[in-house]
């Protein structure tokens, strides 16, 4: 597409956004699309909300998203990195696989979803030296990150294999315990560990339940040695789970190396965020930011044009209309087959 045509289809992107903002009541009165044989059957989107009730209420009624509809999960940010609140839906310009969506169903800001939160941590020889103080960081991320008695956590850790150290849980102790299992030691297989954590533990979470946020906190220097799974294959398992990756390197060196950008490149597909802390002691500085990040997010859910449940990637570009604000978001996802 050459920029004419980019620019025309960002224009139409723009004008359907904001015509939908200002009508709630066709959005609101839309039919729910045809189910998906293996989909249990899902309650109507809620009505958008207006500009003045777009905060966050811990009254407000429960998001529902439909299988032909899209939740989408983004940040805005200014260039020093400062989050922006209080913007409106019309604010903002789509394009899911180049197209306006049909509809917009839903749009609200600093949203209380249930966490769900993968802690995957690379075990291998080659981070032995800052293991401890890596522990000691994650289980204060956890910590401060899980307010609610719906959040849920696992722990992971990885050097050839992946290995689950806690399950699904709420409990504080119990992720603790998880995190104090993992011993380092081996080769390092980071991308069988991020296809697995995907695969296993957060691809299906939240079938036939409420909305909830996925995340996985990935501490590595990014080297892989031992790995069966290619790089592509972990990214779009990823994007199949809908998880957002907020990957901690632990190399301290001012250079930067090609495992930081495996890193990077993993963060960026899925709408996540890279840090390079420069020591073992700014490591908890990283974390603080993804738990500032997870309460000061956007929810925008809509329903796409055209729309096939033949399996498909299909690529979302969003963007502000006040280009002094980046949006991070995922780079698309997979259509369900019907």
């Amino acid at each position: 597409m050459n920029h004419k045509l980019l620019g025309l289809a960002l224009a139409a992107a723009l004008c359907a956004v904001t015509l939908q903002a200002q009508q709630p009541a066709a959005a609101a009165a839309a039919t729910t699309s045809a189910q998906t044989p293996s989909a249990a059957p899902a309650p109507a989107a809620q009505q958008p909300a207006a500009a003045g009730q777009q905060g966050d209420d811990a009254n407000a009624p429960v998001i529902h998203a439909n299988v032909n509809e899209v939740n989408l999960i983004f940040t805005v940010t200014d260039k020093h990195g400062h989050y922006i609140p209080n913007l409106k839906q019309s604010d903002f310009a789509l394009l899911d696989d180049q197209r306006a969506p049909e509809r917009v169903n839903s749009f609200r800001q600093q949203i209380n979803l249930p966490l769900r939160v993968g802690v995957v941590i690379d075990t291998s020889t080659s981070i032995r030296t800052r293991f401890q103080f890596e522990q000691q960081s994650a289980t204060e991320f956890l910590l401060q990150t899980l307010k609610s008695r719906n959040d849920r956590a696992f722990v992971m850790g990885f050097d050839v294999t992946p290995s689950v150290t806690q399950d699904w849980t709420s409990n504080l102790d119990g992720l603790e315990t998880g995190i104090n299992r993992l011993r380092p030691g081996g080769g390092t297989a980071l991308f069988d560990a991020v296809y697995t954590a995907c695969r296993d533990k957060l691809l299906d979470v939240a079938r036939g339940q409420e909305p909830v946020r996925k995340a996985m906190i990935l501490i590595s220097d990014g080297d892989d040695d031992q790995s069966r799974v290619r790089p592509d294959e972990a990214i779009k398992m990823c994007q199949r789970a809908e998880t957002i990756i907020y990957a901690i390197s632990t190399n301290w060196t001012p250079s930067r190396g090609r495992g930081d950008k495996v890193m990077a490149d993993m963060a960026t597909a899925t709408g996540g965020q890279v840090f390079f802390p420069p020591s073992v002691e700014e490591m908890a500085n990283s974390f603080h930011s993804i738990e500032e990040e997870l309460r000061s997010q956007y929810s925008l859910i809509y329903t796409p044009a055209d729309f096939k449940y033949d399996g498909s990637f299909r690529t979302i570009y969003l963007y502000c209309t006040d280009r002094r604000y980046q949006v991070r978001a995922r780079k698309g996802y997979f259509a369900p087959r019907q």
